[in-house]
């Protein structure tokens, strides 16, 4: 097993000092940051194909996401010298009124795990907070988490405020537990993702034909 190899399991297993070391050590022998950034995001691909599966759970994408996190925060200052930028960037937020965010934390591990740019936004955020992060970061994708079937309509009233203020410039995806597809259209959502795996997927289908 060759070091990139090694370093791309120890993501999948969520080995953060093995995933920390092979990194450094990939670094130390010149190796290409970006063929290093490519092993983390085909271990963190594998975990997002196992969890769709019911292979691992919750706590395995956790671990793992951990593992990516710490290699990440040794490459990036690398990535930024070789000028080697995130795919997509991406505005993440649970709407106001609710302040859950656990499942927001974990899609926003998952897609910085897939090499996105996340800016997290936090929770109980307004309408009109998610529309001027927009209009300041330009972003190819917006995710609104909601937990509670009382802040859904929140949800709609975020889309319509962006829509308003920004055109369709961007995506906007929603998730949460109360949160269905059927919803999505109805609010004028682009897209649904069931869990943090799939809000992978989907982006990278939505932007599939944009610029990286």
């Amino acid at each position: 097993m060759n070091l990139l190899q090694s370093l791309e399991e120890a993501i999948k297993k969520g080995n953060r000092d093995d995933a920390v070391k092979n990194t450094k050590e990939a670094l130390s022998i010149n190796m290409p940051p970006k063929d290093i950034l490519d092993a983390l995001v085909r271990g963190m691909d594998d975990i997002g194909r196992r969890f769709k599966i019911n292979e691992i759970f919750v706590p395995e994408m956790l671990i793992a996401a951990r593992a990516m996190k710490e290699s990440i925060a040794v490459l990036e200052p690398i990535l930024v010298e070789a000028g080697i930028k995130p795919e997509y960037t991406a505005i993440i937020g649970t709407v106001q009124g609710d302040l859950h965010d656990i499942g927001k934390n974990l899609v926003g591990m998952m897609w910085k795990g897939a090499n996105f740019n996340v800016i997290d936004l936090g929770s109980n955020i307004s309408p009109e907070k998610f529309a001027e992060a927009v209009l300041t970061h330009k972003p190819d994708v917006v995710g609104l988490s909601a937990l509670l079937t009382t802040t859904m309509p929140m949800m709609k009233n975020t889309v319509d405020v962006i829509r308003e203020k920004t055109g369709n410039a961007v995506k906007i995806i929603i998730g949460g537990a109360p949160v269905t597809q059927d919803y999505a259209d109805e609010i004028g959502a682009d897209g649904y993702a069931a869990d943090a795996a799939s809000a992978v997927d989907l982006v990278r289908s939505l932007l599939v034909s944009l610029p990286g």
